[in-house]
């Protein structure tokens, strides 16, 4: 089957076989048909707008050694912090007066934030009219269930390969088993549940990317991250080589291709890599950007690789640089919580 057969199937059926998602991305010479189909297929599904979530990274705080994290337990050379209660509200409440629908409460696996806490600080933030998406890792069913009684709407967990073996070697101590089973726990309890992937991690193969897409497809992932690995240089995958744009915006694309109407970020990294990184990905089949709302020193401590972008701004002018990068693309800013195909949310709008 030729390449651009394929590319045309997918983005009239949705559906593809191992093999012919293997075909796309191993070939670079229909990359812009695809870019060009998986955006195409967001525009029907989903339109112009682009949501925006408030990211607040309030713990860099990981008891996790993943090779790849500049959060990882063993880095000495980072200068670790935790945010308040009060701190993350006002970090919210301020997000809210710039016009954000969503916060994303993202941190390290720090066992300082006690159940309890997460629930007291997911009703602070539910109580001032917001989508909230968690992203703190491995809970107990428990857990998830407060969590999600508490108010919290969607959950980011990333599977980051589903290639067991590498998972396994990169993430040491840690099951790949366990954290499927996250995400099956995740959808049960009705959670809109995101996970991802790097692309360009050592030993990755074309082969793993393809298992990847067909993993998101087959537990129909509401929210999807792809982005590409780039090595840090206080972690054991310091002289790695990483950093593939054009093969994470493929996988993200194809990822389009299959659940068209799902959410994908335009994610950091992609820019980081390309100062237009996030504008190819709105461009390739992305529909979400996730501006980091979080204050002052912590954006430049909470590192997980190097280059990361945007660090030193303030959270008012990332929303002016980004509004103005989404207009200029022909799309705009949207005004509603983005939740997958618009389904019924459990958000009360505060007066």
């Amino acid at each position: 089957m030729k390449l651009l057969e394929i590319i045309n199937k997918a983005k009239t059926q949705h559906i593809l076989n191992k093999q012919e998602i293997i075909s796309l991305l191993e070939s670079n010479d229909a990359d812009q048909e695809l870019f060009n189909a998986a955006d195409e297929v967001r525009k029907k599904y989903l339109g112009d707008d682009v949501h925006l979530r408030g990211l607040i990274e309030f713990t860099n705080i990981c008891k996790r050694n993943c090779f790849y994290c500049g959060l990882r337990r063993d880095n000495k050379k980072i200068i670790r912090y935790r945010l308040t209660e009060e701190q993350i509200l006002d970090f919210a409440t301020k997000a809210k007066s710039f016009g954000y629908k969503t916060i994303v409460l993202q941190g390290g696996e720090d066992n300082y934030y006690t159940s309890d806490k997460i629930v007291r600080i997911i009703k602070g933030i539910k109580d001032l009219g917001l989508a909230l998406t968690l992203s703190i890792g491995e809970k107990t069913f428990d857990e998830y269930k407060a969590f999600r009684a508490a108010g919290a709407d969607r959950y980011l967990l990333r599977i980051e390969t589903t290639d067991k073996e590498l998972y396994e070697k990169l993430d040491p101590g840690m099951s790949h088993e366990s954290r499927l089973n996250c995400l099956k726990i995740l959808k049960e309890l009705g959670f809109e549940v995101g996970t991802g992937v790097m692309v360009g991690l050592p030993n990755q193969t074309i082969e793993s990317y393809a298992d990847d897409i067909l993993f998101f497809k087959e537990i129909d992932a509401d929210m999807l991250g792809i982005g590409p690995f780039i090595p840090n240089e206080d972690t054991p995958l310091a002289n790695a080589k990483g950093k593939e744009l054009t093969m994470a915006l493929k996988v993200m694309s194809i990822t389009r291709l299959l659940l068209p109407d799902i959410n994908i970020p335009a994610t950091t990294a992609m820019e980081s890599l390309n100062k237009n990184g996030r504008l190819m990905a709105l461009q390739s089949g992305a529909n979400v950007v996730m501006p980091n709302v979080t204050e002052g020193e912590y954006r430049k401590q909470y590192a997980l690789y190097p280059g990361k972008i945007c660090t030193g701004d303030t959270p008012a002018h990332c929303r002016g640089c980004i509004t103005g990068k989404i207009t200029s693309i022909g799309r705009k800013v949207s005004t509603n919580y983005g939740f997958r195909g618009n389904k019924p949310t459990n958000i009360h709008e505060h007066k």
